[in-house]
């Protein structure tokens, strides 16, 4: 990678500390746990009628925080675009097949089945939001949106939890800390 070629936050060769790089810009690092406040938020408020109007702000912080990294998808550091990080059905079937195999290969940024995820939870928390918003709407379907909007939020729940197993899964079998690189920014420098 050239010097020309770099953006804030991407990881250079001469930048390494203690071997190691910046791969997880502020952004992304702000994005992740604010989103996971929010999420966890809204999901802990949905059932409770006194708690209506902070779940309703928690789900439009949730789209605003989504919309703010689809577009940083495409203009923020290397390892935050998408064209980085988004495989395609066959790297995420290769990389599963080697990782239950115990030698799926190190990335430095997301692997395919943490590209598959980071797409799934997007498109998941912007249908949740918006079927909360459809069903903030009312009219005559008004309660089978609220019941799709329910559905969703308990799919992401388990998409979380799939989420977080496979971070612990990748962090053994990397030897690696991926929660304490989400918190810094930085992983150990490539192989």
């Amino acid at each position: 990678m050239t010097a020309r070629n770099t953006k804030p936050g991407d990881a250079k060769p001469g930048d390494a500390k203690s071997g190691e790089v910046k791969v997880w810009d502020i952004f992304v690092r702000l994005f992740h746990w604010c989103l996971v406040a929010a999420f966890a938020g809204a999901w802990l408020t949905g059932e409770a009628d006194r708690w209506a109007r902070i779940h309703e702000w928690l789900g439009y912080a949730i789209a605003a925080l989504v919309g703010l990294r689809l577009i940083w998808g495409f203009i923020g550091s290397r390892h935050a675009r998408f064209g980085d990080f988004v495989p395609g059905p066959g790297g995420v079937r290769s990389y599963l097949q080697d990782m239950l195999r115990g030698r799926a290969r190190r990335y430095l940024g997301h692997n395919p089945a943490g590209g598959a995820m980071i797409v799934l939870l997007l498109a998941g928390l912007l249908l949740t939001a918006g079927t909360g918003w459809i069903t903030l709407q009312g009219g005559r379907l008004g309660h089978f949106f609220e019941e799709v909007h329910e559905g969703l939020a308990n799919g992401m729940i388990v998409l979380a939890a799939l989420h977080v197993a496979g971070v612990l899964a990748s962090s053994l079998l990397h030897r690696e800390n991926l929660v304490w690189a989400m918190i810094s920014g930085r992983k150990r420098a490539a192989e």
